[in-house]
C-alpha cells in the first residue's frame, strides 16, 4: 500500500511545502517502488557518491545536490527486495536550465558545461554577447553532475517519464 505523505503531515503537524518537491528515486526503481522498497537503507550504504538519502517516509531519494549518480549500478546490486531491478528502466529524468542562469543574465559562466561528462551542455556563441547554454536532451543521462556546481542553482531535474 502506498504511503500518502500529505496524510502523514497532518498527522506530526507538519505544513506542506510551498510548492511541490520533486522526488527522484535511485536508478533502476520499479514501477510499484513504494511498495515494494522495504526502507532497510542497504541502497544508502551502497552508493559510493553518497547522493541517496533517506527520505519523506524513510524511502530512498537521490539528491543531486550532493553529487551525480554514475550509474555503478551498487545500490541496485544491495537492493534485497528488489525494489531496483536491472530490469527497469534507468530512470526517466534529465536536467533543464531555468532562467536564473548566469549565462543568460550577461555573465560569463561555463560551470555546467566542463561538469557534463557526456557532453550535453554545449554553449553557443553569440555575436557581441555571453555563449548561451544548449542542452541537448538525447545526450541528457540525467546523472545530475551538473547540479551541484552551479553557482546560481539554475540547474534542475524533471521527469521525462512516468515517477515512481
Amino acid at each position: 500500500m502506498p504511503v500518502d505523505l500529505s496524510r502523514r503531515n497532518l498527522l506530526f503537524g507538519r505544513k506542506p511545502p510551498a510548492q511541490a518537491v520533486e522526488v527522484f528515486r535511485p536508478p533502476w526503481a520499479v514501477a510499484q517502488f513504494t511498495d515494494q522498497c522495504t526502507r532497510c537503507g542497504e541502497c544508502l550504504s551502497a552508493c559510493p557518491a553518497q547522493i541517496i538519502v533517506s527520505g519523506s517516509g524513510g524511502f530512498p531519494e537521490v539528491d543531486f545536490a550532493r553529487g551525480e549518480c554514475t550509474f555503478c549500478g551498487e545500490c541496485r546490486d544491495s537492493c534485497q527486495p528488489k525494489a531496483l531491478n536491472s530490469t527497469a528502466p534507468t530512470w526517466a529524468i534529465h536536467a533543464r536550465i531555468d532562467s536564473s542562469c548566469l549565462a543568460q543574465s550577461g555573465i560569463e559562466c561555463r560551470v555546467c558545461g566542463e561538469s557534463c561528462t557526456p557532453g550535453a551542455i554545449r554553449f553557443q556563441l553569440q555575436a557581441g554577447k555571453v555563449a548561451q547554454p544548449q542542452l541537448a536532451l538525447d545526450l541528457c543521462t540525467g546523472c545530475g553532475a551538473c547540479i551541484a556546481p552551479c553557482p546560481s542553482s539554475a540547474i534542475k531535474m524533471i521527469q521525462t517519464g512516468n515517477p515512481q
